[in-house]
């Protein structure tokens, strides 16, 4: 069993179809759950699963957070969208991974997240920092290759 990061091969199918919708106003919900290391994701992942995700534990439940969008942009030819970090308080949990997933699109899956190591926190704050909102380091971008 494995977590491999990637961008779901579903997803890239279904923004061709207008399938996601990331604006900030009027925009399909996106969603995180966490999952520990005896889960299975990776770029064939369709759909959110509750088979080896975090235990409901302080502010994380099962389903995981609705993550805030920052809305997409274009520059130099590359279009990108981020998330807001997201924090679970007064957990105790260990995860590897974690789902970003539309709950809006019948719970479709976006992207995969490795976190290259188990992640633990105790009695604490659990924060998915995510990367500067830029064409070189956003979450999810689309651009020349």
């Amino acid at each position: 069993m494995a977590i491999t990061q990637a961008v779901a091969n579903s997803f890239k199918g279904q923004i061709l179809q207008g399938g996601h919708n990331f604006n900030t106003t009027g925009g399909n919900t996106f969603k995180l759950a966490l999952y520990t290391s005896a889960a299975t994701l990776d770029s064939s992942t369709t759909v959110y699963t509750s088979t080896n995700e975090v235990a409901n534990t302080g502010q994380y439940v099962t389903g995981g957070g609705i993550l805030t969008n920052v809305g997409p942009l274009v520059s130099s030819g590359v279009a990108f969208v981020d998330f807001a970090d997201i924090s679970f308080t007064g957990v105790t949990l260990t995860a590897r991974g974690a789902l970003i997933y539309n709950s809006t699109l019948t719970n479709a899956a976006v992207c995969i997240l490795d976190f290259g190591s188990d992640k633990t926190a105790t009695s604490g704050t659990f924060t998915i920092q995510f990367p500067a909102d830029t064409t070189a380091a956003a979450i999810l971008r689309i651009g020349n290759a």
